[in-house]
């Protein structure tokens, strides 16, 4: 029987009416056991309204309210985590502890949000005149949406609206259509938690959906998370109508290795950052610089390490790799693999042709290594978003770090060495927003904000930590001055002694 995954709108499932409907597969098996219900611009419109609605008074509730509410949706959320790793899992198909990564980060926005209190204060100046004091306060700004990508169906939209409905806002949230469900989970525990109706709304659904979120009259921000050309579209479309625009988009992160790295924790990180979630992620690693003499070295290091990966359905606790999201998108990551020879890469491992007995209509690529990648190749171009890695080489750290910096993506990128004099150095030569020192995926904790530089990000704040509650709220300076009450009409006595 198929599964059918429709909308959340005023605080309840609401079915799809727009006769429009998208499959979801189980990429382990390659089965479409389920569907989704793609919305229409009048349903996105009726989740838009509730929001609207529910903004009235969510937007005036104190902040003891909103506090209150989230934390018990942390609790909820920490006893229900293996539950929505699964539906992860079931739908994404990275590997159950992958998963389980996924959604302790996104725990960590929730913890962030129900401490709020203290990032919404304000600042008072007195007496910068006589008798006139100066203060400033931030507002929400009403109703928000965030539409986010298929990698990380429960930790992006956390990333999102904990802080967003935190700060005041109501929220519409359009997940990927190839992973739904842990949208719609996410939504149930909110409203068990005590979140009034409308102030959390879900919209499935395609770039209908999409579109009618980024021209509505009634949304005043968009937070965005995906490719470069979609994040360009969302930033342009949005902001000439009116909105506030957060647009996280593709990446192509370097790591840079110097002669004096530790290469057996250079090789182990590199693997890490590049096969994890089967390199379906915008901080993946997905290109070496090795400087002078150590390339080699590196390449069996990383190589042996590759080839011992664990290939297999994310359910299976033996896996370390799950499989690629659709058939398509495997079809495209091989093709790097399978075309890179000709542009004059050395393919160490290709594993286009793999298959897991049992598995074998299940979008399968295994660990793949290209090794003296010119900076012509479209391997190196393009971000792959796959479990393809590409090495470089460099004969100096000028020259690896003038390849990090030509790159047109600026969202991370890391450095291995001892030398401390030359990592301060790549810490501010570096043009990219996310930085790591022996550290190969560089994503900041909750209290400090995500985002990259260049074609990486389309608006002027990041997401989460202090940036997040900047972009979802805005800044009103008030000047006040009062009469000194003895100067008050004859008439008038409210007990102050005269005092001139």
């Amino acid at each position: 029987m198929t599964k059918t995954v429709h909308h959340w709108i005023g605080g309840k499932p609401v079915e799809g009416t727009s006769d429009r409907w998208g499959p979801v597969a189980d990429p382990a098996t390659g089965l479409v056991a389920t569907r989704v219900a793609l919305a229409s611009a009048d349903e996105v419109d009726a989740a838009v309204a509730a929001a609207k609605d529910a903004y009235a008074t969510w937007g005036t509730s104190s902040l003891a309210q909103r506090t209150a509410v989230l934390f018990r949706f942390r609790a909820l959320l920490d006893a229900h985590r293996d539950e929505i790793a699964a539906l992860v899992t079931a739908e994404h198909g990275k590997v159950h502890s992958d998963a389980l990564g996924e959604v302790a980060r996104g725990l960590e926005i929730v913890e962030l949000a129900c401490g709020i209190t203290t990032q919404l204060k304000g600042e008072l100046s007195t007496q910068v005149s006589n008798r006139v004091d100066v203060a400033s306060i931030r507002q929400p700004l009403g109703v928000v949406a965030g539409i986010s990508p298929f990698n990380f169906p429960a930790m992006v939209p956390m990333w999102m609206f904990p802080l967003a409905i935190a700060c005041g806002n109501t929220f519409v949230l359009k997940p990927s259509e190839k992973d739904p469900s842990p949208s719609l989970r996410l939504a149930e525990l909110l409203a068990e938690a005590g979140l009034p109706d409308g102030v959390f709304n879900v919209v499935q659904g395609d770039r209908e959906a999409v579109e009618a979120l980024l021209t509505h009259p009634d949304v005043a921000a968009v937070s965005f998370v995906g490719s470069t050309p979609v994040a360009r579209h969302v930033h342009a479309t949005a902001t000439a109508h009116g909105k506030r625009v957060q647009a996280l988009g593709g990446a192509k992160n370097h790591m840079l290795v110097l002669p004096d790295a530790d290469l057996d924790a250079a090789a182990d990180a590199a693997v890490s950052a590049a096969y994890g979630s089967a390199g379906e992620r915008c901080m993946a690693v997905s290109a070496v610089v090795a400087v002078g003499a150590v390339g080699d070295a590196l390449v069996a290091r990383i190589r042996e390490r590759a080839e011992r990966i664990k290939v297999g359905p994310g359910s299976d606790p033996a896996s370390e790799m799950g499989p690629l999201i659709t058939a398509a998108h495997r079809d495209k990551v091989a093709s790097y693999v399978t075309g890179a020879a000709a542009e004059g890469c050395e393919v160490v491992l290709d594993g286009t042709g793999h298959v897991v007995e049992g598995h074998e209509d299940g979008f399968w690529m295994g660990p793949s290594l290209l090794d003296r990648v010119p900076p012509t190749a479209r391997a190196y171009r393009e971000e792959i978003f796959g479990p393809v890695l590409c090495v470089l080489r460099a004969e100096t750290y000028e020259e690896g770090v003038a390849l990090v910096n030509a790159s047109p993506y600026g969202n991370g990128t890391a450095i291995f060495t001892r030398d401390g004099g030359a990592a301060r150095r790549f810490q501010l030569e570096a043009e990219a927003g996310m930085v790591g020192v022996n550290v190969p995926i560089p994503v900041p904790v909750g209290y400090h904000s995500f985002g990259g530089w260049k074609d990486s990000l389309f608006g002027d704040h990041h997401v989460y930590g202090d940036d997040g509650v900047r972009f979802y709220t805005r800044g009103k300076v008030v000047t006040t001055r009062w009469p000194d009450p003895a100067e008050a009409p004859d008439g008038v006595d409210l007990g102050f002694p005269r005092n001139h």
